[in-house]
């Protein structure tokens, strides 16, 4: 389960040619797990999200960089935040996941949700069903990838996919198979499909929501007769951290300014509200102090993306170093 969890959600770096990405990305991964992150997760998109960049920018498949990163590292779960179930057949996607178990030796979990970005969907020719429809097929995704990391040969005749004794050989090394992982935050659907088949819950909201979002999750755990506790429950963020606060705070002015946005302080406060909600920025000692506070709210971890300087391990191992110091 994710305790520290790096995000790297984007392959453009300064000075770093597509050549040398790979190499780039596997020593921030190596980076994370030598510092004390216990989970690297990766983006399933095809093209960068508007609130990172043009669609153009550089964009590994989620899958073959996770295989790759399996053999550079020793100890780090591996997985999506999160794969849109639009993407893969559901039986396919179960066989993928569980040779990435089998190559990392058990490391490797399946984060899915509904999928949302329209504009990849549209680009690439993959279906983009309405939301209703995402969901029905996103339940019967889970049944089906429950029933063969399982091993059960999982029979189904859906509404949207079908398979008939489905055999996943190799089996799983993970007892059980890969942990699910779902990820969001609509509480209606999603949080109750987190009550009932995740193993694991990612929600993309304000830290001040948290508490709500727990609240809902719990009682959908009540409706079908589980213990919540039994859920790992992390948060999206974003860190920015220096070896003093003013370094700190450099980093996020000109990660601001480099997106075309006025300093911190110039801000309109409705921005900054909007922005401060997601982030934790500081020295090792405020923002280990905002961890911990974090904490109190009853979250199991954190899982952070590093906008402002995730594609240097330097950083990333300062950032490791924090996180896993306030969640040890």
């Amino acid at each position: 389960m994710i305790r520290a969890g790096l995000q790297i959600p984007n392959f453009t770096y300064p000075d770093v040619a597509p050549g040398e990405l790979f190499e780039r990305v596997a020593s921030v991964a190596v980076a994370a797990e030598e510092s004390g992150f216990d989970t690297v997760l990766v983006m399933d998109h095809f093209y960068q999200l508007p609130m990172m960049g043009p669609p153009e920018l550089e964009m590994f498949e989620a899958y073959t960089l996770l295989g790759a990163l399996a053999a550079r590292t020793k100890k780090v779960k591996l997985g999506t935040l999160v794969t849109g179930v639009t993407y893969r057949n559901p039986a396919i996607l179960a066989k993928i996941v569980t040779s990435l178990d089998v190559i990392s030796k058990g490391r490797a979990f399946l984060g899915i949700g509904a999928a949302w970005f329209d504009q990849e969907h549209e680009g690439l020719g993959v279906d983009f069903p309405p939301v209703s429809e995402r969901f029905e097929r996103l339940e019967e995704a889970l049944q089906i990838c429950r029933g063969m990391f399982r091993g059960e040969r999982p029979t189904l005749a859906g509404k949207h996919y079908r398979v008939k004794d489905a055999i996943n050989s190799p089996a799983p090394i993970t007892p059980g198979g890969p942990p699910i992982m779902i990820g969001g935050q609509g509480e209606r659907k999603t949080l109750r499909f987190m009550a009932e088949y995740a193993d694991m819950a990612n929600f993309n909201a304000a830290y001040d929501e948290l508490p709500r979002k727990l609240e809902v999750l719990a009682k959908h755990c009540v409706d079908v007769g589980r213990d919540p506790a039994t859920i790992n429950k992390t948060p999206l963020g974003s860190l920015v951290v220096g070896e003093t606060m003013e370094a700190a705070e450099a980093k996020r002015t000109k990660l601001l300014t480099d997106r075309g946005m006025p300093p911190w302080d110039q801000l309109d406060d409705g921005i900054k509200t909007m922005i401060g909600s997601r982030m934790v920025v500081g020295d090792p000692d405020s923002a280990g102090e905002r961890l911990q506070e974090l904490l109190a709210t009853a979250i199991d971890g954190f899982t952070f993306n590093m906008p402002a300087d995730g594609w240097e391990p330097e950083a990333v191992a300062l950032a490791g170093s924090i996180v896993s110091s306030a969640v040890a």
